[in-house]
């Protein structure tokens, strides 16, 4: 049974043509055993993949692939990775499902055209960080305020490569989230010393990964 809709999947086509730029590798890594959504992940993005010819699915399992798990860092699953002319940070854990589907397309054009949407002021000051910068951002697929977070973190990974953003979904990781005392989402981790939860703007987004840094 098909994942997309008819008129979702048409609706993809006419957007992709529209909108996409250069090739994107969708990358998803899975495992044989114990992953609940590795299959349907991975349906998932054959579906999505099938709509333009300038989308690239990839398929690789974290145990026999060991040496581009610990390449890309992906230490669970499904992971999903969007690269385009880069090795871009810009990484789904769980199914990007729910609200966060709209999320998973948004970072399939930006990743294509290697440029984000973000203002050119926050452009400037992410270029110039120097230092590796984690953000994981817990959801659930019924959060409506968790994809404009997810986009940021993803905006961010954009346009510096030593930003990595995840998306985690925050049901199919308990253990992580219990980790982070997830109680509420969105929820962001920064480098381990900022945590913060709902939706905040752009500017205050900024000043939470700087202050990460400090």
């Amino acid at each position: 049974m098909s994942l997309l809709k008819k008129e979702d999947r048409e609706f993809l086509v006419n957007k992709f043509e529209k909108e996409l730029g250069n090739i994107v590798r969708v990358i998803l890594f899975k495992k044989k055993e114990d992953c609940e959504y590795c299959e349907t992940a991975e349906q998932l993005i054959e579906e999505v993949s099938s709509t333009s010819t300038r989308i690239r699915k990839e398929v690789y399992d974290i145990d026999e692939d060991k040496e581009l798990a610990t390449r890309w860092r992906v230490d669970k699953v499904p992971a999903i990775l969007l690269f385009g002319e880069k090795e871009y940070g810009v990484r789904f854990f769980g199914l990007p499902s729910g609200y966060e589907f709209s999320t998973f397309i948004e970072d399939i054009v930006d990743v294509s055209r290697n440029t984000s949407r973000l203002t050119s002021k926050t452009k400037e000051v992410l270029k110039k960080i120097d230092k590796p910068v984690h953000i994981q951002v817990f959801v659930t697929p019924s959060c409506p305020y968790c994809p404009r977070v997810v986009r940021l973190a993803h905006q961010f990974a954009i346009e510096n490569t030593l930003i990595t953003g995840d998306m985690i979904e925050a049901l199919e990781f308990q253990e992580l989230s219990g980790r982070y005392n997830v109680l509420a989402v969105p929820k962001t981790v920064i480098n381990e010393e900022i945590f913060f939860e709902g939706a905040v703007p752009e500017a205050l987004f900024l000043q939470h990964v700087l202050k990460a840094l400090e």
